[in-house]
């Protein structure tokens, strides 16, 4: 019982928490904006809440939908249903527990963000079957991420404003980006098995293209910066996301599997210094 709990965990990708993180850090980049750094308790609990069940709930149908590539690709050959510790019907169950929970959280919002989440889950049922069919799927996950975005000011400020979308573009850039360099280490056996990604698409132009992609959401945040009026707090945060950005292009200069994955787990940190910069600048105008 112990080992079958620990392959849904597994399965959930809670061992691997880097996509929680990924998701989160632009969540609360909206929830604190749109707030102007006050969210309430409730509207938190439900948000970061929610990360965590629709992440995991992510991966499970991620897995299902590939798990007749998974075993063909070296990163993804010990995975529960590759292994056959999960069976398919026990993933789609536990997809579904986690999918329910997730709206019966959502539910305790307003109606307008009640309707955004229904977006948000066909954006995290799509995305897994789009690599079969678009060279761009990296899109398709940068708007399933990013969409946290537009349902936090919907539930704060009951509106999608322009400051909103701006933030949405950016996550959206901002993943593509970053699981470009995640189907770097992927790219050979992709090719393979015939799975499309950006890292294909973009060939030998995937740094410069990533780089022009992290530029764009440094150019986005700046701009949000000059419409919330945000302080230097805010402005040090971004400039130490683009340091790390261009980090970043160091490490995959080479191109090699393992500094492309290194990239991009740095990613985090990208995330987490604008968070940073954004909880400081709000704090320090609230003091």
């Amino acid at each position: 019982m112990i080992n079958r709990w620990v392959s849904y965990a597994q399965l959930m990708r809670l061992d691997k928490p880097i996509g929680i993180l990924l998701l989160l850090w632009p969540t609360l980049w909206g929830l604190w904006i749109a707030a102007e750094g006050a969210p309430s308790w409730h509207i938190l609990f439900v948000f970061v809440l929610g990360v965590l069940l629709m992440r995991s709930a992510g991966c499970i149908i991620n897995d299902y939908a590939d798990r007749d590539f998974d075993g063909r690709v070296a990163r993804t050959q010990a995975r529960p249903l590759v292994s056959g510790t999960v069976s398919s019907k026990e993933a789609l169950i536990l997809f579904a527990v986690l999918v329910v929970a997730a709206f019966l959280l959502v539910l305790t919002l307003d109606g307008f963000t009640i309707a955004l989440s229904v977006v948000a889950l066909l954006l995290a049922i799509i995305y897994p079957f789009t690599k079969r069919y678009i060279q761009i799927p990296q899109v398709v996950l940068g708007a399933a991420f990013a969409w946290a975005i537009p349902m936090a000011f919907a539930a704060i400020a009951g509106e999608i404003s322009l400051i909103a979308w701006m933030l949405f573009v950016a996550t959206l850039a901002w993943a593509v980006a970053y699981d470009t360099f995640y189907a770097m280490v992927d790219r050979d056996d992709d090719l393979r098995i015939g799975v499309k990604s950006t890292a294909i698409l973009f060939g030998t132009y995937d740094r410069f293209i990533v780089f022009v992609l992290h530029g764009l959401v440094i150019l986005l945040l700046f701009l949000v910066g000059q419409l919330i009026d945000a302080g230097m707090l805010y402005y040090i945060g971004i400039l130490v996301a683009a340091a790390l950005a261009i980090y970043q292009q160091w490490l995959v200069r080479t191109r090699e599997k393992a500094r492309c994955f290194q990239a991009f787990l740095n990613n985090n940190w990208f995330g987490l210094v604008i968070f940073v910069g954004i909880f400081l600048d709000f704090g320090f105008r609230q003091s």
